[in-house]
């Protein structure tokens, strides 16, 4: 889902790893779903992203659901 949140803010991985100071095969590994982000991780790339609280909860929301 964060590459959904990532390609509507209109910017790559690289750019979002230089934003928030991720590495792009991090980025990479949690947008496909191979590695769960810390949650430093997981703030970095919200502010990076500019997410709303709305965005964020319900990510978080999926993200639980997925999880069960």
């Amino acid at each position: 889902m964060l590459r959904e949140y990532r390609e509507k803010a209109n910017i790559s991985q690289e750019k979002l790893a230089d934003i928030s100071g991720i590495d792009r095969k991090t980025i990479f590994r949690i947008e496909n779903d191979i590695s769960i982000p810390k949650i430093d991780s997981y703030a970095k790339i919200v502010i990076a992203l500019n997410m709303t609280n709305e965005e964020i909860g319900e990510h978080i929301r999926k993200i639980t659901i997925q999880n069960k």
